[in-house]
């Protein structure tokens, strides 16, 4: 059985403010879902990126994925997804249960955090939600030899 992969993340514009979701599903076969869509609620951007997973993992459960390799650039949701000892954010941890309750109906999670540049096209997708433009890469100048 070979997973899905999924690489999700969520804006919150203003922070907080609207709430943009998006995600890449990978299915074994290489064939590619984009998830792109606004929230009704606003929140911030960790509630956003909590959102835009539990977005993805409904989107997967749908589509028959029973195993799942997931990538977000909030190492906040990673760790407490995935760290034993890491105690919890009060205000975020029913939203985190929720997320924990979903990645509970796959037989196989595994949950690993990714730098930005490495999430773009989610990013992109969260913020087209939210009629934003994606993030220009910033390019630090190149030192010149003498």
């Amino acid at each position: 059985m070979s997973p899905w992969t999924i690489y999700s993340d969520g804006s919150a514009v203003p922070n907080p403010g609207r709430m943009g979701l998006g995600a890449v599903l990978v299915a074994p076969d290489g064939t590619r879902h984009a998830l792109s869509m606004a929230t009704d609620a606003r929140g911030c951007n960790n509630e956003a990126e909590a959102r835009a997973l539990m977005a993805a993992l409904r989107d997967a459960h749908a589509r028959g994925a029973t195993a799942l390799l997931i990538y977000s650039d909030s190492s906040l949701l990673v760790a407490q997804l995935g760290a034993v000892d890491v105690p919890p954010v009060l205000r975020l941890a029913a939203l985190y249960e929720e997320v924990s309750a979903l990645l509970a109906t796959f037989t196989h999670t595994s949950l690993h955090w990714i730098p930005r540049h490495r999430n773009g096209e989610a990013d992109t997708l969260a913020r087209a939600a939210l009629g934003l433009l994606p993030k220009r890469s910033v390019k630090s100048p190149k030192k010149r030899r003498r």
